[in-house]
């Protein structure tokens, strides 16, 4: 058995950067669109993550075959979320861009921007229908379900309010215990 595992992995071609960096860039973007972020903003973020250097909006579009417009939109998107961040070089009027490395970091900025944009409108406007006055039963069942739904996000709320204020290895060892 063990001579076979060894014999398989020795067999096994192994992959040039290329081919591995094209199918992480294919990748990321899926990924990202699964999530609701646009396939090309996660190929450009992957794209920073895995240089080695800062690199120009002129690299990005050539690297990705976009254009300047998308690669200019998506850059200032990921500026927003706070995964990539501007790199002057001394000389040169260009716009560097270097991805946030570390990935507690990128995670957390994600789960901040995605709360905010997704969790707290639902949050307000369930604070503003809290406010229904209950009169008949349609209008009891409507504010029950108000309330449940409002104690679920406010779970939900909390939950990623601790999960964004803590550290690292707190998360990764919750995380590991409930997957055990």
């Amino acid at each position: 058995m063990f001579d076979s595992v060894v014999y398989t992995s020795l067999n096994r071609s192994t992959m040039q950067f290329q081919e591995g960096k094209e199918k992480f860039l294919h990748a990321w973007g899926t990924l990202g669109s699964d999530w609701g972020i646009n396939r090309t903003m996660a190929q450009v973020h992957a794209l920073l993550l895995i240089a080695p250097a800062a690199m120009c909006a002129d690299e990005i579009m050539a690297e990705l075959q976009i254009s300047r417009g998308n690669a200019n939109m998506n850059l200032r998107s990921l500026l927003d979320w706070g995964l990539i961040y501007k790199e002057i070089k001394p000389g040169d009027r260009k716009e560097y861009f270097v991805a946030e490395k570390d990935m507690w970091t990128v995670v957390r900025q994600i789960i901040l921007h995605r709360k905010k944009k997704e969790l707290d409108p639902i949050v307000k406007l369930l604070n503003e229908l809290s406010d229904v006055n209950p009169q008949c039963e349609k209008s009891e069942e409507f504010c029950k379900t108000i309330r449940e739904i409002k104690l679920f996000t406010s779970k939900a709320d909390s939950t990623l309010d601790t999960l964004v204020n803590a550290d690292s290895n707190w998360f990764l060892g919750t995380f590991l215990k409930l997957i055990r």
